[in-house]
């Protein structure tokens, strides 16, 4: 299934558009979290990107 609604992440805004944000033109991204599964065997290294990107 393909998520349409994506966010824009400098303006925040969210748009249909899957290449740049028709507002302010900056990249965008899926606005959807990623699905949960108690036996997510990446969990580990998603938290360990998200602490880095915090550090940063």
């Amino acid at each position: 299934m393909v998520w349409l609604l994506r966010r824009c992440e400098s303006c925040m805004q969210y748009t249909l558009k899957t290449d740049l944000c028709p507002h302010c033109g900056g990249r965008v991204h899926i606005a959807h979290p990623a699905k949960y599964s108690p036996n997510d065997k990446y969990a580990m290294h998603r938290i360990a990107m998200r602490e880095d990107r915090v550090k940063t």
